[in-house]
C-alpha cells in the first residue's frame, strides 16, 4: 500500500465534504461563515476524519455514512487551533503557514469562529443521525466519544491544566495527563466513533483504542520534539515557542533523546496491538510509522 496516495485520497473526500457541509450564504452574520471556512479550509494533514474513515473501513463500516461524523471532529480540532492561537492562548500569529484568525479576523469574530465551529459540529451529526436513524444508538454513542473527548474532561481538561502548569515545573505525571487529554483525547475519540459507526466488536474496538491511545500519545511527544529540532517552512508555524513560553514539555522534563526513545517505544506498542488482525492492520501499521518519523 501507498501510504502517501491512500492518505492523499481520504484527504480529499474529506476536503470535499467540507466544502459541502461548511455554512454559506448572505446571511446578516455571514462573515463569520468566512472566518470559519478561513481556518476550516486552510491545509491540514485531516488526520482526525482519517483515522475515523480508516477505522470504520477496519471494521468493514461504510465510510458514506461516518463522513459528517469526519468533517464534525475537523471542525472541532479546528476550533481548538483559533482558540490556541489567540493572545490569551498562545498567542501565534500563523498556523499552517497562514496568518492566524485572530490576525485576519480580529480577536472577537475568532472566538465566535471557534464557538460557531463547535456548535456546527453537533449541529451536523444531529443533522446527519435524523436524516437516517438507522443505527442510531451507535451513532449516539460515536457522538458521545466526540463530546466527551473534545469537553472538560477531556480536550478542554487538558488545556486547562496546561494554562496552570505556565511557567511553572511540572512532573512526568501532569505533563502525560495534558498530553493525553488536551491532544490524544482527539486522536483516539475518531478511532473510536469510527469503530462504532462501523459496527466494530469488543477485540476490535479494545484494540484500536489501545492502537489510538499509545499514537495520541507519540504524535504529541513529537510534536515537542518538532518544536525543537522542526524546520519552520514545512511546520508553517514558529518554531521554539515551548522555551520561549517556559512550557514544560517531554524534551524538558526528560530530554531530546529519551524523548526519542518513548515515541519510539510507543510506535511498537501501536503496532503489537495491531498487526494480529492481518492486511487490513497495513493502513494503521504505515500510519503509526510515519506520524513517528513525520517532519510537520
Amino acid at each position: 500500500m501507498d501510504l502517501k496516495l491512500e492518505l492523499q485520497k481520504k484527504a480529499d473526500l474529506v476536503e470535499n465534504a467540507l466544502e459541502k457541509y461548511l455554512p454559506k450564504g448572505n446571511d446578516p452574520q455571514s462573515l463569520i461563515f468566512e472566518s470559519m471556512k478561513y481556518s476550516t479550509l486552510s491545509g491540514g494533514k485531516r488526520l482526525r476524519p482519517i483515522l475515523m474513515m480508516a477505522a470504520c473501513e477496519f471494521v468493514g463500516g461504510n465510510v458514506e455514512e461516518v463522513m459528517p461524523f469526519a468533517c464534525a471532529i475537523e471542525m472541532i480540532h479546528t476550533y481548538s487551533l483559533i482558540h490556541d492561537d489567540l493572545p490569551a492562548m498562545d498567542d501565534d500569529d500563523y498556523r499552517r503557514g497562514k496568518p492566524t484568525n485572530h490576525k485576519v479576523y480580529g480577536e472577537g469574530l475568532a472566538i465566535l469562529a471557534g464557538d460557531g465551529l463547535l456548535n456546527y459540529a453537533f449541529e451536523l451529526m444531529i443533522q446527519a443521525t435524523l436524516k437516517n436513524d438507522k443505527n442510531l444508538e451507535k451513532k449516539v454513542l460515536a457522538m458521545k466519544e466526540i463530546s466527551t473527548a473534545s469537553g472538560i474532561h477531556g480536550m478542554i481538561g487538558g488545556q486547562v491544566v496546561d494554562l496552570l502548569s505556565e511557567n511553572k515545573k511540572i512532573d512526568g505525571t501532569t505533563l502525560d495527563f495534558i498530553h493525553n487529554n488536551k491532544t490524544a483525547a482527539l486522536i483516539i475519540a475518531p478511532i473510536r466513533a469510527g469503530a462504532i459507526l462501523g459496527g466494530a466488536n469488543e477485540e476490535e474496538l479494545e484494540a484500536l483504542t489501545t492502537f489510538a491511545k499509545s499514537i495520541g500519545l507519540g504524535f504529541q511527544i513529537r510534536d515537542d520534539i518538532l518544536d525543537i529540532i522542526g524546520d519552520e517552512k514545512k511546520l508553517g508555524k514558529k518554531v521554539g515557542s515551548d522555551i520561549e513560553n517556559q512550557k514544560s514539555t517531554y524534551p524538558s522534563i526528560y530530554g531530546l533523546d529519551a524523548s526519542k526513545e518513548k515515541v519510539n517505544e510507543l510506535f511498537h506498542k501501536s503496532v503489537q496491538v495491531i498487526k494480529h488482525f492481518g492486511d487490513k492492520s497495513e493502513f494503521f501499521i504505515q500510519l503509526s510509522d510515519y506520524l513517528v518519523r513525520r517532519e510537520y
